[in-house]
């Protein structure tokens, strides 16, 4: 085998695997969320992850001598940073209360539909038949899991489903904001929208009741949702796109259910049930279709 071809095949797998560590840490976020919220309630847990994220991010900006531009973007950071992640983790922390950590998980995975139905909305254009045919995937998926699922008959489950789809519902928001806000650095944007997002979560204090004092365990789980599952997630989706590009980093979306359906079962003994996956998959095919995501190697086969 020539050496530029060991070469590529040693990279494609590096980033297979940070696709991989990626999606995993992210499916462990619901995990961690389910630890600390029913300790530390919904606000407390997201102003420690979000200022946890904020301070581990200024220390790499430090040491990496990244600014931050806060004088000339500080409005685009509160902007984004309410609808990226100060608002759909106190709705998704809320749900946290009662749904499990693979029903969340596969709701978070709707924001791609989200995202192109308020994308198509904003700019007035006709959906193609095939991202009509992936919202309809989408929508039967939920529907699958929410009507079969067990914890949706417990109490308060109709709102704290609403939650988690009004989360993903801000992250669509944020996706098409995103694109229409002027150009600022990658590392910028997450750095100073986690700043953002802690400030406009602040207020939520006010109404907080932790149910008790936090043991090791929930500060840790705080911690891993601040510097693992926020800042170094991050860090690594950046990385990600700049190696592979937008287009194929968006994978980690259809393997983050996966892995917070693996996270629930494996360390919260949540029940996986014959609807779980089947659900789980057409949500993630619906995504797959709306967004117009197609593999690599299946691109290439068309392409021959």
């Amino acid at each position: 085998m020539a050496p530029d071809t060991i070469t590529k095949a040693i990279m494609n797998a590096a980033n297979f695997a940070k696709l991989v560590a990626l999606a995993a840490i992210w499916g462990g976020s619901f995990l961690f969320m389910r630890l600390s919220v029913p300790t530390l309630g919904p606000a407390v847990t997201i102003e420690g992850r979000l200022l946890s994220a904020a301070l581990f991010l200024a220390l790499v900006a430090l040491a990496l001598k990244k600014p931050l531009g806060l004088r000339q973007n500080w409005k685009h950071y509160l902007i984004l940073g309410f609808f990226n992640s100060g608002l759909p983790f106190l709705l998704f922390a809320y749900a946290a209360q009662t749904l499990s950590a693979s029903m969340l998980s596969v709701l978070n995975a709707t924001a791609a539909l989200w995202g192109a139905l308020i994308t198509a909305v904003w700019t007035r254009q006709r959906l193609a038949p095939r991202t009509l045919f992936g919202l309809a995937l989408g929508i039967i998926g939920v529907a699958l899991l929410v009507g079969f699922d067990h914890v949706a008959s417990r109490a308060g489950a109709g709102l704290a489903i609403a939650a988690g789809l009004g989360a993903s519902f801000c992250y669509g928001i944020a996706s098409l904001y995103a694109r229409l806000a002027p150009a600022v650095d990658p590392f910028a944007n997450t750095h100073g929208s986690m700043w953002g997002s802690a400030l406009v979560v602040l207020p939520a204090l006010l109404f907080a009741t932790p149910h008790g004092a936090p043991d090791g365990g929930v500060i840790g789980a705080v911690l891993a949702l601040g510097i693992l599952c926020s800042g170094i997630a991050y860090l690594l989706y950046f990385k990600l796109i700049a190696d592979v590009g937008a287009a194929s980093a968006l994978a980690v979306t259809f393997l983050t259910p996966l892995f917070g359906i693996l996270w629930g079962c494996l360390f919260l003994h949540e029940v996986l049930g014959w609807y779980t996956l089947p659900g789980a998959l057409l949500v993630i095919g619906g995504t797959a279709l709306t967004t117009g995501f197609t593999p690599r190697f299946l691109a290439r086969a068309r392409a021959t």
